[in-house]
């Protein structure tokens, strides 16, 4: 379940930079490449993911406070921006700051933007949250093309992991096939992230 490197796809990830950070909905830039966004509930795993995708262990900075992130981060990767947007739903955020992120998702989401593609992270071992659900419908509304992360497989058996792949799937009411399990720390699904990816961009 491990990552290799057969059809990654024609991404250079080795490429990889840091681009800029937005506070500020209307300091967004205007799209000019492709682009990959990544959304999900704040310590679920996205900027472990990012860092394993990347190639590169701290190009995504993995913050020791959840919630803690409130811009929205672009990186260029060999042509293709990957978008990096504020976690979302955690409990100890206030509800000045919680508006702020909303915004900022929402304008970036809602934008006349290269949506490509939107990657949205949900941690295989729990069943989907409300906000999940929700944010999920949201993209569905928007006509957004996206598919399914499911983080920190590595601490369910597989069969365990893909049973609840299926449960999510259901819940969330996607195809299965859309449902991705990963593992930032194993690297399992990075190759099937990249070729999603690749597909969508190139």
């Amino acid at each position: 379940m491990g990552e290799s490197q057969v059809g990654a796809g024609s991404i250079d990830y080795g490429r990889a930079r840091f681009v800029a950070s937005y506070a500020r909905a209307a300091a967004l830039p205007a799209s000019t490449m492709p682009e990959v966004s990544f959304i999900g509930r704040s310590n679920v795993g996205k900027s472990s993911l990012l860092n394993r995708l990347f190639k590169r262990k701290g190009l995504a900075k993995v913050s020791s406070r959840p919630g803690k992130t409130a811009t929205v981060n672009f990186y260029d990767v060999d042509g293709v921006a990957f978008v990096d947007l504020p976690g979302y739903g955690f409990a100890e955020v206030g509800n000045a700051e919680r508006r702020n992120y909303g915004a900022l998702i929402a304008a970036y989401l809602e934008g006349e933007r290269s949506h490509n593609l939107v990657v949205q992270l949900v941690d295989v071992r729990h069943d989907p949250s409300a906000l999940d659900v929700e944010t999920s419908a949201m993209l569905r509304e928007l006509g957004l093309p996206f598919v399914m992360a499911l983080t920190k497989a590595d601490k369910l058996s597989r069969s365990k992991a893909l049973s609840q792949r299926a449960r999510i799937a259901k819940a969330l009411g996607i195809d299965v096939e859309d449902a991705i399990v990963t593992s930032a720390s194993a690297g399992t699904g990075v190759d099937e992230l990249r070729r999603r990816i690749a597909r969508a961009c190139l």
